[in-house]
């Protein structure tokens, strides 16, 4: 019986779901034949089919906006202890002047996944034939995209994962194959169903939103802000998509489905990578999920004990 684990997008939150998988894999021991990652998901996919936990949480507990952006768009201030983000105007005209399509660029993040998966890791994988798939929109083709690490070079592999990532317009636009290719999210955040197309039977999502809407954003002061919290709502609604056919997918096919969500809402700017606040949710995505796996074993031992 094939298992499958599926990570969403969620940028800087994705150290929630690293949290969340070094339980399932460190503590309940699970292994996966099949994991499929949209944007961070795609970066973390890699380490976790050779369950490099340690290295994983190193990485994720220790970027910053530096290691993502060779020229980042954002100017984040602290105010009342809340750190605001407005536009660094004189970062994106440089953009601008020089022909570039996107406000900021993310050159640093390609160099961050190279360094960290290593083509030792990528020839490792496949020789354990673990289906490890990124997924990305193809914004020429307008169809979203599924990558195999079975089905392409290791350089290809960097290029797929990095532009997964890309949350255009404000991060590097990869352009490979006569193609613009952008942020997976757009097109699938929660790749469920493509888990179960490719034969899992049973499959742990880790979905980095709340499972019910708990947050009202404040008014867009500019049009930058405005830009961000038209992605934000575009982006829960296709999770919700994403997760509603998932689930008639998995009740069809008679697949085992577990949902981990986050609890609360951990940031509403995920392109903010504060050092402190991503050790403090991947802390946070171990107890969630140890707190969800207790839940189960108790409902477990009362239905044996009413039976």
């Amino acid at each position: 019986m094939k298992k499958a684990l599926v990570i969403s997008g969620g940028g800087s939150k994705g150290a929630f779901a690293g949290g969340v998988a070094e339980f399932l894999i460190n503590k309940k021991k699970k292994e996966y034949d099949i994991l499929l990652g949209t944007s961070t998901g795609s970066l973390m996919v890699s380490h976790l089919a050779l369950e490099r936990v340690g290295d994983l949480k190193e990485l994720y507990t220790n970027v910053n906006q530096t290691s993502i952006f060779s020229n980042s768009p954002f100017k984040i201030k602290t105010v009342h202890g809340a750190k605001v983000v407005s536009i660094r105007h004189r970062n994106t005209l440089w953009n601008f002047v020089n022909g570039r399509k996107t406000f900021g660029e993310s050159k640093n993040l390609r160099k961050l996944i190279k360094k960290n998966i290593t083509k030792e890791m990528f020839e490792e994988i496949r020789s354990k034939n673990k289906e490890v798939v990124v997924t990305i929109s193809n914004l020429t083709a307008n169809k979203i995209e599924y990558k195999s690490i079975l089905e392409c070079t290791y350089e290809d592999y960097c290029d797929w994962i990095w532009g997964s990532c890309n949350y255009v317009p404000f991060m590097s636009l990869l352009e490979k194959n006569s193609c613009q290719y952008a942020d997976g999210g757009f097109g699938c955040l929660v790749p469920i169903r493509e888990a179960i197309l490719r034969g899992a039977k049973e499959i742990d999502a880790i979905i980095l939103e709340t499972e019910v809407t708990q947050i009202n954003r404040l008014p867009a002061k500019n049009p930058f802000s405005l830009m961000l919290d038209v992605f934000g709502f575009m982006l829960e609604h296709v999770e919700k998509h994403n997760v509603t056919i998932g689930k008639l997918s998995a009740k069809h096919n008679d697949v085992k489905l577990n949902l981990y969500y986050t609890p609360t809402v951990l940031t509403t700017n995920s392109l903010i990578f504060d050092k402190k606040l991503m050790s403090k949710w991947w802390v946070q995505g171990f107890n969630h999920a140890k707190r969800k796996d207790d839940e189960t074993m108790n409902d477990f031992r009362a239905e044996l004990i009413d039976d």
